[in-house]
């Protein structure tokens, strides 16, 4: 993120996603409250080095290093935080000074501090631990936010794949040596990797869909998502079909091995110097792009995901929880998690690394993959990646920017229309008819009355609608 955003964020003050702490020579004692807090509310924004006011103090030089090495290792301490939170906190200078700014994700966990657990409330935190209908609502919202979370009762451990639990054990030991899966039984590594959950509001328990995506065999993973699928496609020579193809309809774990085989068989690969080791710059970028296809899709629509390998581009696309529209700027983002579970356990077994790295990763790699091209992101309701194979005469920018354009006029033109035909109805309403996020219909909504083409009649908590002027 830019100095410029950074100094906006700071501007508008504390808030329900904006917190300050002053932690001049060492973490505020309060700090971690903060980050629960985020964690269990909707993600934040914490800024170490920043007054109560706004005021940047910034943090003495000699103890910067011992701030930031805090954070981030208390951050990854079961016994500080619980579950714990890989965090990315970055040194910045503002006004001369040097502060500590970090982006604290929404997780689809409920989190403790010491035992304790907060909640965020405009700009404060708040120790719910002793009122259990405020920890129930926590732990329902969370359950309804993040599909991944689903628990099916009547799922058993024979319904997963115990060739894939082995492998995971496996990576989890090769990408670090004293990692606890290793000396685990089956049911402690589910529980322990969040896999297993009760549902506040049937009381059942049971492991989640997150354990049958990972880790189910297929005729589980079709069960519980019988649209499951991922396709792999090469399109060079039959543009009209395909020249070949990879249906994928198993779990994950197996799904980023087959897509990478894919990948490995279709792609030159391309070998890089960097400093003194010789790294493949194929798998560095599709490395990337495929586990972010695989963890960031929003699983409870039928979308299926795509991947395709065509003369002078590859393309994929999944179905998103979108938070804006357009490309996305690597130094100018905020990454948002989309299943934070799943990312966490791709994350132990080493095929990926903190939220918001592989948009980086691939944006510093792709353009030595492919010289004089650089890759995109496009946020929107069906999330896109285009990462170029050779340069063209036309830029893939204009035309990824006007394939996204014409795709938000149209679904702006189709509410406008709908809202002309069904009047008096609210947001909603117009969000299942049209098979689409509520929050996507916000946003075009607010397009419409900002073109002055809509009016919002009556009080917004009284029963008011939408009406075409």
């Amino acid at each position: 993120m830019n100095s410029d955003k950074i100094k906006h964020i700071i501007q508008q003050g504390e808030g329900l996603q904006v917190e300050f702490k002053k932690s001049q020579f060492e973490l505020n004692k309060d700090v971690f409250d903060s980050v629960c807090g985020f964690l269990n509310r909707y993600g934040g924004h914490l800024f170490l080095g920043v007054s109560d006011k706004g005021v940047i103090e910034g943090i003495y030089d000699d103890c910067i290093d011992d701030v930031l090495k805090n954070l981030i290792v208390n951050a990854n301490n079961p016994n500080k935080l619980n579950p714990p939170c890989y965090l990315t906190a970055t040194i910045l200078e503002l006004e001369g000074k040097q502060i500590i700014y970090a982006y604290v994700p929404e997780s689809s966990q409920v989190h403790s501090v010491t035992g304790r657990i907060f909640d965020r409330n405009e700009d404060g935190d708040l120790d719910v631990t002793k009122y259990p209908d405020r920890v129930s609502q926590l732990y329902l919202r969370k359950q309804t936010t993040f599909i991944e979370n689903k628990v099916f009762p009547y799922m058993r451990i024979t319904d997963l794949d115990k060739p894939t639990l082995e492998k995971v054990r496996v990576l989890a030991k090769n990408e670090r040596a004293d990692h606890p899966w290793q000396h685990m039984s089956d049911e402690e590594l589910l529980h322990s990797a969040g896999l297993f959950k009760r549902d506040l509001q049937t009381g059942a328990e049971g492991y989640t869909l997150a354990a049958a995506l990972l880790l189910g065999t297929e005729q589980t993973v079709l069960n519980v998502l019988p649209y499951h699928k991922t396709d792999a496609i090469l399109r060079k020579e039959n543009l009209d079909r395909y020249d070949d193809r990879d249906d994928i309809r198993s779990n994950l774990i197996t799904s980023y091995e087959r897509l990478m085989a894919f990948v490995q068989k279709h792609l030159p690969d391309k070998f890089y110097l960097e400093g003194v080791q010789r790294v493949s710059l194929r798998d560095r970028v599709f490395r990337e792009v495929v586990s972010n296809l695989l963890i960031h899709r929003e699983f409870g629509h039928a979308y299926p995901a795509k991947f395709i390998i065509e003369e002078d581009q590859v393309v994929t696309e999944n179905w998103n929880r979108a938070q804006g529209i357009g490309n996305i700027d690597p130094n100018n983002f905020t990454p948002y998690p989309k299943n934070p579970v799943i990312a966490r356990f791709f994350k132990e077994i080493g095929w990926v690394d903190e939220l918001g790295s592989g948009v980086r990763n691939v944006y510093k790699y792709a353009p030595i993959y492919t010289p004089g091209t650089n890759p995109f992101f496009i946020e929107g309701d069906v999330f896109k990646t285009v990462i170029p194979l050779s340069v063209s005469d036309i830029s893939v920018n204009e035309g990824v920017n006007e394939g996204v354009n014409e795709g938000v006029n149209e679904g702006v033109n189709d509410l406008l229309k709908l809202i002309e035909k069904i009047q008096g109805r609210r947001t909603p309403h117009y969000a299942a008819s049209m098979n689409i996020p509520e929050k996507t219909i916000e946003r075009w909504l607010k397009q419409l009355r900002e073109e002055g083409k809509i009016e919002f009649r009556g009080a917004p908590k009284t029963g008011g609608y939408w009406k075409v002027k």
